[in-house]
């Protein structure tokens, strides 16, 4: 019975840190504007390609 509690508060802790890491990078993402967004994504995509090429 003890074991079942265990895995039980550590599921809890767990939900409870995945919540927290989730909510941190929302804030995060939320900072940049639509211009910023968009450039960040034409970066990704370029790099992508040039590493297709290669």
């Amino acid at each position: 019975m003890r074991v079942w509690k265990i895995l039980g508060l550590a599921g809890i802790l767990a939900g409870v840190a995945t919540g927290a890491a989730v909510a941190r990078d929302e804030r995060v993402r939320r900072h940049y504007d639509a211009g910023e967004i968009r450039d960040r994504l034409h970066q990704k995509h370029d790099e992508a390609v040039a590493r297709a090429e290669d």
